[in-house]
């Protein structure tokens, strides 16, 4: 029955392969349709965040990262989400103006979304589904990595720094790989 009812809420292909991240849209933290498709051709990490949260720290080195990289063909994403702890309440432009004053955050955010459960944003559904159940999110600054294709490339969990090697080496692959593929 939960499989079900998962499917129900799910959109109707969003566990065919064929579907990619560029196939979904956010809301921007200022309220216009955010397609990923936009990313086309970049190499872009997803992260839920919370402004009330213990590795709420991880804004400066996520802004570090994007520093680092967008002008190589890498975004980052943030996703505000209150669904661990409550540690999202805010809304939009407190968030935004949190950011910003906090941590000079410069990267495209979205709306506040659900990033589990029955409620979950389609493409959190969807990259759960590519991730398997190990890569679900299960608190906030949880990370996924996708391609320049759109294709899911991988997880990481919340305690994994987004300055690790373990994340920076995977963006310089993929980043490699576009550049290769004329991406």
């Amino acid at each position: 029955m939960a499989i079900l009812a998962f499917v129900a809420a799910s959109p109707a292909d969003a566990g065919e392969p064929s579907l990619t991240a560029h196939d979904f849209t956010f809301t921007s933290i200022d309220g216009n349709a955010l397609p990923l498709s936009e990313f086309r051709g970049n190499v872009v990490l997803i992260v839920n965040t919370a402004s009330q949260c213990g590795f709420t720290h991880q804004y400066a080195d996520l802004q570090n990262v994007w520093s680092r990289y967008r002008d190589r063909g890498f975004i980052l994403l943030g996703v505000p989400s209150n669904d661990f702890g409550g540690q999202e309440p805010g809304t939009e432009e407190e968030i935004k103006t949190f950011c910003e004053v906090n941590f000079d955050v410069d990267f495209p955010l979205t709306a506040k979304v659900h990033v589990r459960g029955d409620d979950a944003h389609p493409f959190y559904r969807w990259a759960g589904l590519q991730a398997g159940e190990m890569g679900l999110p299960r608190w906030n600054f949880h990370k996924y990595l996708i391609g320049p294709d759109g294709e899911f490339v991988d997880w990481f969990s919340t305690p994994t720094s987004p300055t690790s090697a373990k994340i920076t080496s995977a963006i310089e692959k993929e980043l490699a790989k576009s550049r290769v593929s004329g991406g």
